[in-house]
């Protein structure tokens, strides 16, 4: 391609900005289990390798998730040997769809991808003699799970045993529970996932409060299936059964009051199943003068706390941001994970592993999610970029197992008021553009907030649609994506939007009060008074490989970090807020800011924020 043709199509945005710098190759390179060409396995099964995996029942004390140990003795091992998880624990060719392979005259031995993986050259003692007990950590995935020892590469897999299988309890039972703000102030979604068709059993929530009975509210079931998918890895390799999604909605909440809720499954035998009690407080009502605390960051992926899928560099980052959450917890009453959710890239088992990660966050406060590229993006889907970042995905395991408030979940932009807070959610792989469906949303979104109420007003996109300097934004002398702002500035200068959040970029930035790209006002720590421009951050840093920044620095760029955090905002009252942007290694605040800004100030006009006036009497 011609480099004159190649910068204008880049510009203009027909193609991703990451494809422009070489950013993340193909959409699949960020999940390690791509690395695995699982068609070519061949087999060299060894009576003399013995695998064996205890216990060989989990989850007796009604856990979901469990260490398992996993005894090998190999005594032709080599230092190219790893060790697969499979799940079900029956993985061979009789599963393989669709009946095609690359370069391949017969079907494959294999065809689905292992759970996850781990090099044996990571044991010393198995290096060393061939026998080692391997501990990995399992989660109830609706399936029992063996463990494969391989020998060769990734590129040339050679099997030589299988352990004998393990299974929870009640591979069926219900886990991982989702919140998310329902369409109402008073509402609550819970969102689960279960092995239980709606022919099997009846899903509900039964929730209380001290001092309130204990009441039963339904749950609808959803799934999706392979036919679903719109491409490979999803659609071959990738694809596991998902199980069942069940949402219930729990309505008229009292505003700020904990609530105790438990999952159930009124199984056709006349029994019921039940999860463990959880419990979170309901939403404050829109404007209340309450203390309310929020968490926002983009692309923080999964890891794996026994270091498998080492090639994974999500571990670091994703862990330690989860962990960060689980510890302040108490002080933390609603999280944004904008975009860029598992990075699972087609590789489907990869959603439940996510799941039940975050569940100790997402099971206590609201879980609210925005779509990203390795969400959505798929060739001739709707999309708009024609990337194969999803991995065949297009959207559909992001909007069938997580909940939000959208009119169309296929849609995925969405307003969430949260006490003092208006949150107004944008779908960066759709157009956003001036005079498209989710312009006008946007706007309507901006417009109708009452700021004597709600006088935080904040916008978030996954993909940076205002300012950043990360380095391929550098390169295309743009400083944002694509079309990025050009439509959407006027806006947030007209609704005065205090601060625009966005990940894609995976570091943290933050601008001066901006509007045309120029500075508005020259404070850094303390904004008071008249709103004069919008606050940028980029917060992408929570888990995935990170982003350089551009070695030109530009005036608006006031802070960079290159290195995993989050951001919190803390509103104690309705004219001051808190920006906190802290370490994911550590908790400690790298970056802040206060506002201060009384409803008289939001009223008062600034350039293009107010019509224009007239004289006449």
């Amino acid at each position: 391609m011609p480099k004159v043709l190649f910068l204008v199509l880049c510009f203009i945005g027909l193609l991703s900005s990451n494809l422009c710098c070489g950013h993340a190759s193909n959409g699949r390179g960020d999940q390690p289990l791509a690395q695995i060409n699982i068609y070519e396995t061949s087999l060299a099964l060894d009576t003399s390798v013995h695998i064996h995996a205890s216990p060989q029942v989990l989850g007796l004390q009604g856990e979901d998730t469990e260490w398992v140990h996993v005894a090998i003795s190999n005594h032709k091992f080599t230092s190219n040997d790893w060790i697969g998880v499979f799940s079900p624990a029956k993985f061979d060719s009789s599963t393989c769809w669709p009946p095609k392979y690359p370069n391949k005259d017969i079907s494959p031995y294999l065809c689905s991808s292992p759970i996850k993986y781990t090099h044996m050259s990571n044991y010393p003692e198995y290096t060393k003699s061939g026998n080692v007990i391997v501990k990995l950590q399992i989660i109830n995935q609706r399936a029992d799970v063996s463990f494969a020892l391989f020998s060769g590469s990734l590129d040339q897999p050679v099997l030589l045993g299988v352990s004998n299988p393990v299974a929870f309890v009640n591979p069926k039972a219900p886990v991982y529970p989702r919140l998310a703000l329902g369409k109402s102030w008073d509402e609550m979604t819970v969102t689960w996932t279960s092995g239980y068709n709606i022919n099997e059993a009846v899903p509900f929530i039964e929730w209380s409060s001290k001092g309130i009975p204990a009441r039963r509210s339904p749950a609808g079931t959803i799934t999706f299936n392979r036919n679903s998918m719109c491409g490979d890895p999803a659609r071959s390799v990738g694809w596991r059964d998902p199980g069942f999604f069940h949402t219930s909605f729990l309505k008229e909440l009292w505003p700020n009051r904990e609530y105790t809720y438990r999952l159930g499954h009124d199984l056709v035998n006349g029994s019921t199943i039940w999860s463990k009690n959880y419990t979170f407080v309901s939403s404050p009502f829109p404007g209340q003068d309450s203390l309310q605390r929020v968490i926002i960051f983009g692309d923080m992926g999964k890891g794996e706390r026994d270091g498998s899928n080492e090639y994974n560099d999500y571990q670091p980052g994703s862990l330690n941001t989860t962990d960060q959450l689980i510890n302040d917890l108490k002080n933390i009453d609603i999280v944004f994970h904008i975009g860029d959710i598992t990075y699972s890239n087609g590789y489907i088992s990869q959603w439940d592993q996510f799941t039940a990660q975050v569940e100790p966050v997402a099971s206590k406060v609201p879980y609210m999610i925005a779509s990203g590229n390795h969400e959505r993006d798929w060739p001739d889907t709707g999309s708009f970029y024609a990337r194969e970042d999803s991995g065949g995905e297009c959207g559909v395991p992001a909007e069938t197992m997580f909940y939000f408030p959208a009119e169309n979940r296929a849609k995925f932009w969405y307003s969430a008021d949260y006490g003092m807070f208006r949150f107004c959610v944008a779908d960066s792989e759709h157009d956003w553009r001036e005079g498209t469906e989710q312009y006008k949303f946007i706007e309507h979104c901006l417009a109708t907030v009452d700021r004597k109420t709600q006088p935080w007003l904040i916008f978030i996109a996954h993909r940076v649609l205002g300012y950043s300097s990360n380095d391929w934004y550098g390169k295309e002398g743009t400083f944002e994506e694509p079309m990025g702002r050009e439509s959407l500035q006027k806006l947030w200068q007209k609704y005065k939007v205090d601060i625009a959040f966005y990940g894609h970029v995976h570091n943290y930035e933050r601008t001066c009060p901006i509007y045309q790209s120029q500075c508005v006002n020259g404070e850094k720590d303390h904004y008071s008074g008249t709103f004069q421009g919008t606050i940028h951050v980029v917060v992408g840093g929570a888990g995935s490989h990170l982003s350089p920044f551009s070695s030109l620095t530009p005036k608006w760029s006031l802070v960079q970090d290159y290195d995993y955090g989050f951001v919190k905002l803390t509103a104690s009252d309705h004219s001051n807020l808190l920006f906190e942007y802290k370490k994911s290694s550590n908790g400690q605040v790298h970056d802040s800011f206060k506002i201060s800004r009384d409803y008289r100030d939001v009223l008062a006009c600034t350039h293009d924020s107010c019509e224009p006036t007239t004289s006449a009497s």
